[in-house]
């Protein structure tokens, strides 16, 4: 089949592999992580459209590469490079979160109105700092603090009132040493929770809520999550639409990539997130799962947020939130076996729990007989 000299080329990694033990030149590893691949699915996009997809084995992407144009060759060794290569630690002062393995981010919600837990810790900055730091030592990597719901037919927080949710939650845990990322929209909230010791910035809406928070953020050193979402929170699921739910999402992610790196902020800083259930159906957050390695060719590290989600409850029988533990274990160790280098979840310990037993066997599979 000969690809249009038009089409755009995107490259998913696909047919995993246990190990690579003597698969030498037939795999590749997954942006240095512990997952191997041993073909690239290789999407073309003409027009907007898909018009043809087919699957490339890793020993045989040289000679394919070799008969596109000089253009789609270009970009497909770039993308390519951008696959394979490890992510490097994110530094963060004198600590250091290494992403050749999947890290657990805690969602701490100090709010009335989250769709899972909210108004649970509200008002109690010492006990939500108690349950984050517990949930460090029960192996949590990050925890993420928020002061605003985002869940569908949310209101929006005046910033004074968010901060002040914030500031002493994330002042207390930074103080006694773990890592917190300040989940918010808001460029004054984000320099508050910065100032209290806050080490990433998680922006639901990937810098385009408040034109400030690029050039904020331009001045920190600190990594960033760029978060795709279709709409606002108080109309996201009214009716979304996508014409190819996968590659419109990972452009519109490339793009505020692009944009966040001409405001200031390295390519080097930045974790990108595909947002499910932002501004999805059922079936967009399905594809976007089942296409999660694609985001990879971004060259960031992929944090993938499904704890709890819409989603869980639809596929089991309209399962409340608080019984929608197994989908959220399920998802997050989907998200291991496809890279995500992030996986952001209420339930630790057990995703812990099911991310060691999967490390267990990736080990094993590893280790040379």
């Amino acid at each position: 089949m000969t690809i249009s000299r038009y089409a755009r080329l995107y490259l998913q990694p696909s047919a995993f592999v246990a190990a690579p033990f003597g698969l030498d030149g037939r795999v590749a590893r997954l942006a240095g992580g512990l997952v191997w691949f041993s073909a690239y699915e290789v999407i073309a996009v003409d027009g907007g459209e898909r018009v043809s997809t087919r699957l490339v084995p890793v020993e045989a992407i040289d000679a394919f590469i070799a008969a596109l144009t000089d253009e789609q060759a270009e970009a497909a060794r770039r993308t390519i490079v951008r696959i394979t290569a490890a992510r490097p630690p994110l530094q963060m002062g004198d600590r250091v979160l290494r992403l050749d393995q999947p890290q657990i981010m805690l969602i701490l919600n100090m709010t009335p109105d989250s769709f899972s837990d909210g108004g649970a810790l509200l008002d109690a900055p010492d006990a939500a700092a108690d349950a984050g730091f517990a949930m460090v030592a029960a192996g949590a990597a990050i925890v993420d603090v928020g002061g605003e719901s985002t869940r569908p037919r949310a209101q929006p927080v005046w910033e004074g009132d968010e901060i002040a949710r914030i500031e002493p939650v994330v002042r207390r845990l930074a103080t006694g040493g773990a890592i917190v990322s300040i989940d918010t929209r808001k460029a004054a909230v984000m320099a508050a929770a910065l100032k209290a010791g806050a080490a990433i910035v998680n922006d639901v809406s990937a810098l385009t809520y408040d034109p400030q928070s690029a050039a904020l953020l331009a001045g920190y050193d600190c990594p960033v999550v760029l978060m795709h979402h279709q709409g606002d929170p108080q109309t996201m699921q009214d009716r979304p639409h996508y014409d190819d739910a996968l590659i419109e999402v990972y452009d519109w992610l490339e793009e505020r990539i692009a944009l966040a790196e001409g405001a200031g902020i390295a390519r080097s800083r930045i974790i990108v997130d595909p947002g499910i259930g932002f501004g999805k159906t059922l079936r967009h957050n399905l594809q976007l799962l089942n296409g999660l390695a694609l985001f990879h060719g971004l060259g960031c590290p992929v944090l993938l947020g499904a704890s709890r989600k819409r989603i869980i409850g639809a596929l089991s029988n309209e399962a409340p939130v608080d019984q929608r533990l197994g989908g959220s274990v399920a998802l997050a160790l989907h998200g291991a076996q496809m890279g995500a280098q992030i996986l952001r979840v209420h339930d630790v310990p057990e995703t812990l729990q099911a991310i060691r037993v999967w490390r267990g066997l990736r080990d094993e599979a590893l280790t040379p007989f």
